[in-house]
């Protein structure tokens, strides 16, 4: 069964661009989240990585179409357990790779090891700021099964482009955190509402609105239950209390006959033994004139203290006024 996070990604993935700053702003975040550097005694050559065939014909054809010819795809398998097949893009041609790092901010001078993870100049644009969220999340993000709990995360092997995503995410209010794991850094997102924009920001309209429906019907499902416990807890209590309104009840009528209670009483009585079940509120309706639940209450509690002096003379001493 394929994942959510899987359907998100296959759907950004057949996200058509055709403005190069977009362009290259995915490519500057694929760098920073699934790429690599490759340093030979031929030169030097980038290597991008994914299990997502998707996701790797996109790079594979931004890197064709607007850099050189001189690409190559290797698939291998995972040694992990699913044993998944991975991607990997190589742009062989040295120039390209140069121009690539230019464009992309990732490398400004001769110095590859001396690299950029937070390139300002290459998000100025909305757009290009979207482009570079959606192919970070590509690169290396995943979401969770909204059914089970709501997080979406992107993973980075360097704190400062962690931090940089987040900064992006923020612009846009979507409370994003930074916190490390091991030898990673995780940008990740918990909340629903803020998962959800984040879904139409990146362009996943399709996912955002199955997102927003597993959402809506988790939320109202959530509800009924909570008016459900509600109801049983207040069933629950309208029992425990109508049990002992009954059995203080027939202790009076056994010992000193229910018409020896004033009338007002006598009537609360009377119902109570001929419904078990019913509320205060259900009662005082049911009486002429009718009264509140208060009212009710009251009464029963003039029942209680009455049944209450007879268990104490019934113990050799007086109890009274317990509630």
């Amino acid at each position: 069964m394929l994942s959510f996070s899987f359907d998100v990604k296959n759907e950004l993935a057949r996200i058509k661009l055709n403005d190069l700053a977009d362009i290259i702003a995915e490519l500057s975040a694929y760098i920073r989240m699934c790429g690599a550097l490759q340093l030979s005694g031929d030169g030097i050559r980038v290597r991008f990585n994914t299990e997502n065939a998707a996701i790797g014909r996109r790079i594979f054809t931004f890197l064709k179409d607007f850099y050189s010819k001189d690409v190559e795809v290797k698939i291998s398998q995972s040694r992990q357990l699913k044993k998944n097949n991975i991607y990997t893009i190589v742009l062989e041609d040295e120039n390209a790779c140069k121009l690539l790092f230019y464009d992309s901010e990732f490398i400004t001078g001769e110095n590859v090891f001396v690299q950029s993870y937070s390139p300002y100049r290459v998000i100025r644009w909305d757009s290009a700021k979207r482009a570079y969220i959606r192919a970070a999340f590509l690169g290396a993000g995943s979401i969770s099964n909204p059914e089970k709990y709501y997080h979406l995360e992107f993973v980075s092997n360097n704190e400062e482009h962690a931090n940089f995503v987040s900064d992006i995410l923020n612009e846009y209010c979507l409370n994003s955190k930074v916190i490390a794991r091991k030898e990673y850094f995780i940008t990740y997102i918990k909340g629903a509402e803020q998962i959800s924009d984040l879904l139409s920001l990146m362009g996943a309209q399709r996912s955002m609105l199955k997102f927003e429906d597993i959402r809506v019907y988790k939320d109202l499902n959530n509800n009924v239950n909570r008016l459900v416990n509600m109801e049983s807890a207040n069933l629950n209590k309208i029992v425990n209390n109508s049990v002992k309104q009954v059995i203080d009840i027939n202790l009076i009528e056994e010992k000193l006959g229910l018409n020896s209670l004033p009338e007002s009483l006598q009537q609360v009585a009377r119902l109570r033994l001929e419904d078990e079940s019913l509320s205060l509120k259900e009662i005082g309706m049911m009486l002429d004139p009718k009264i509140g639940k208060s009212g009710v209450n009251h009464r029963f509690n003039k029942i209680r203290e009455i049944a209450n002096e007879i268990r104490g003379e019934q113990n050799g001493y007086k109890e009274s006024n317990i509630e």
